[in-house]
Formats: structure tokens, C-alpha cells, sequence
């Protein structure tokens, strides 16, 4: 192997344990609030057109991060795609929240961060699994 293809497999490894764990550990908080209370992220603008309470939807949210970060760990370009999605909508939520602009800037550059991973992927894929 290569040190370049050494240097991509590293930072595709690197990104790969960020995102997917990262995503794991936030959807199980979800059911705990150890981290914290996540209830208060959710825009009251979205609340309001919930068809559940806000602790049962955060339990649902918390599923689904749970799940795509284990797809990031199976399949990292799905996975990263998912994950930078997931995170774009979660940074429109706190736009809309008014409060967490700062959350939202974050949140979104590490939508870049999970997109680097999905690009990163089909890199590794293609050229470096020959």
C-alpha cells in the first residue's frame, strides 16, 4: 500500500469512527438527557405540527441517529450522505428555533464534514481498492 492510499484509509477510518459514533452515542442520549435536554432543540414552529409529544419524537429521532450511524460504520458513503443530510435538516430546526444559531453553524460544518466522508468513500473505493 501506498502512502497515499495509507493517508486516504486513514482519514476515511478517522471520519468513519467521528460520524458513526457521534451519531450513535447522540440517538441513545436521546432516550437518556444525560448529555442534555433535547427536548429544547426541537423548534416550537415543528412542535406544533407534531403528531406526538416532543419526547416521543426526540425517541424516534434518537432511532434513526442510532441507525445511520451504523450505516456510516457498514456502508460510509450512504452512511456520510445520510448522516450530512440528517444534520442539514437539524441545523434548519434551529434556524427556525431562534436561539441555537450557534448550534446550527456547528451542526453544519459538520454536515461538510460527514459529505467529506460519502466524497472521501467513492475515492476509496474506487481507485484505492484495486
Amino acid at each position: 500500500m501506498d502512502k497515499q492510499t495509507e493517508t486516504v484509509n486513514d482519514i476515511q477510518t478517522l471520519l468513519k469512527f467521528t460520524f458513526g459514533l457521534i451519531a450513535i452515542i447522540a440517538g441513545a442520549d436521546k432516550f437518556t438527557n444525560l448529555l442534555t435536554d433535547w427536548n429544547h432543540y426541537l423548534s416550537p414552529t415543528i412542535a406544533s405540527f407534531l403528531p406526538v409529544s416532543v419526547s416521543v419524537f426526540m425517541k424516534i429521532v434518537g432511532i434513526i441517529e442510532i441507525v445511520a450511524g451504523i450505516v456510516v460504520f457498514v456502508r460510509p458513503k450512504m452512511g456520510g450522505y445520510i448522516v450530512c443530510t440528517w444534520l442539514v435538516l437539524i441545523s434548519l430546526n434551529l434556524v427556525l428555533h431562534g436561539d441555537l444559531l450557534d448550534v446550527a453553524v456547528r451542526d453544519m460544518a459538520m454536515a461538510i464534514g460527514a459529505f467529506s466522508l460519502a466524497r472521501l468513500s467513492i475515492i476509496s473505493n474506487t481507485t484505492f481498492s484495486k
